[in-house]
């Protein structure tokens, strides 16, 4: 079959059937016009480097496994001492996980009471209610002697 159609049947992009066979994991023959050509017994493969991948497996790690599959050789009893080995491996990964989480939330914790700190200084140096500031200051009355020609910033008008 060709690599589409082992893609369809497999669930895997042909992309990643083209990298398996990069890596050596596969190795299907070639058709005279250069077409890879897959037999019906590699689609079991496909399914078991796949299945591997979701569990969390490398691919360097799935290659010898692929072999003693491939030989008749891989068993029942390694199969499950492999994946308990995954999932204690798993364990230390969330507990490592957990810890950097712990780390995180007391760092957050650290700076929201220096940001609290900050806010309790910034109000007891502060009047009880801040207006904002303005942007021109208030002008004083002018006496009401002087005139608003003398008040204004333009130069008085000369009479025509």
């Amino acid at each position: 079959m060709q690599i589409s159609e082992l893609a369809q049947r497999t669930s895997v992009s042909v992309h990643a059937l083209r990298h398996y066979e990069r890596l050596g994991l596969l190795q299907p023959r070639r058709r005279a016009n250069g077409y890879r050509d897959y037999p019906a017994a590699m689609q079991r493969e496909v399914v078991f480097i796949a299945m591997s991948r979701q569990l969390g497996f490398t691919l360097p790690q799935i290659a010898p496994r692929l072999a003693a599959y491939r030989a008749g050789t891989l068993r029942i009893a390694a199969m499950v001492d492999d994946l308990r080995q995954r999932a204690l491996a798993l364990d230390q990964q969330i507990a490592g996980l957990k810890a950097q989480k712990q780390r995180v939330l007391e760092h957050e914790a650290w700076l929201e009471t220096q940001r609290q700190t900050a806010a309790r200084r910034a109000t007891a140096a502060s009047p009880a209610k801040a207006s904002w500031p303005r942007v021109r200051p208030v002008a004083a009355a002018a006496p009401a002697s002087v005139s608003t020609a003398t008040r204004s910033r333009r130069p008085p008008r000369k009479a025509p």
